[in-house]
């Protein structure tokens, strides 16, 4: 299509200006609706913190660079061109006791770049702060002996992070979230090989000062569901296997429905490692094996590091 030629801009006064505004449109629904990546999404060894003591520290950092390369609307592609993103976290979690249950009430920082390049280049950039995310873990079953473990993970997002509605893309989304996920980790044959059953369900807010004209912004809920296996090669190595699954959070404009439903599936694989007392890190390379809206992340690579104290 010519509307997709690299010189394209969202303000083009050219010929193709409305088509151009017609991707910026879904583009800027997209990463509203998703953000720089799915919050919720688990590591195939978080459940499996049950196993700490109380009065544990957790202070982590994670990395994910991603890149985006098509477009799809109702499961066809319509448009090409990276939406790539690099984005860091700070988390600070402490394993505490609450009613005979172990928590760990924990905050998480984002903070990143998120930017259009080749023929999604109109797209400019946004650099900055993400929204504020608190949490917390509660596990209502765990043995450390026999390796089960179930919790549910209440999270709230607050709107901390950097709007700007005139901006096509940005880190912060200008409303509040919520969401509630459940977890089940057990072994398989073997303490060595786990799976980790996770499912949960993001609430939107509203984000009532959308776009340039301030429109509002509203969105159905969204669900994904999580599968990871682990084997635990030595005491201190492992390696994971993982896939999700999203489905929901269609978007609506002033009420009019954008008929943008999420139907994702994702894979992911990697490996942990425990390279000194108390220090750990994790390397994670994913894709989008199906999309039927929104972007498709051809390369995600997630990192993380964490110490306890």
């Amino acid at each position: 299509m010519m509307a997709m030629e690299r010189s394209a801009n969202c303000a083009t006064g050219s010929v193709w200006a409305s088509g151009i505004r017609a991707i910026c449109l879904i583009v800027a629904l997209v990463l509203s609706q998703h953000g720089t990546a799915f919050a919720l999404d688990s590591d195939a060894d978080d459940y499996s913190a049950g196993a700490l003591p109380t009065g544990t520290n957790l202070a982590a950092a994670y990395y994910q660079f991603a890149t985006r390369d098509t477009l799809y609307a109702n499961g066809n592609a319509t448009a090409g061109g990276n939406l790539d993103s690099s984005v860091g976290i700070l988390r600070y979690a402490r394993f505490v006791e609450i009613g005979g249950f172990l928590a760990d009430p924990q905050f998480l920082l984002p903070f990143g770049h998120l930017y259009g390049t080749d023929t999604m280049s109109g797209l400019g950039s946004s650099a900055g702060i993400g929204d504020l995310i608190l949490a917390s873990t509660v596990w209502l079953y765990r043995n450390i002996e026999s390796g089960y473990y179930f919790g549910v993970t209440p999270i709230v997002y607050i709107p901390t992070g950097d709007y700007n509605p005139r901006n096509k893309v940005n880190l912060g989304e200008n409303r509040w979230k919520g969401g509630l996920q459940a977890g089940y980790v057990m072994p398989i044959f073997t303490k060595d090989l786990t799976l980790q059953l996770t499912a949960d369900v993001t609430f939107y807010g509203d984000n009532t000062d959308y776009g340039l004209y301030g429109q509002n912004l509203s969105q159905a809920p969204l669900a994904q569901f999580q599968a990871w296996l682990k084997y635990s090669v030595t005491k201190d190595f492992d390696v994971r296997l993982g896939a999700s699954y999203f489905i929901g959070g269609e978007t609506k404009v002033d009420g009019i429905s954008n008929n943008d439903e999420t139907r994702t599936t994702n894979i992911r694989i990697g490996f942990a490692y425990n390279f000194a007392p108390s220090w750990n890190i994790m390397a994670v390379y994913g894709r989008d094996v199906a999309v039927e809206n929104g972007f498709s992340e051809a390369n995600r690579v997630n990192l993380r590091m964490y110490t306890l104290f």
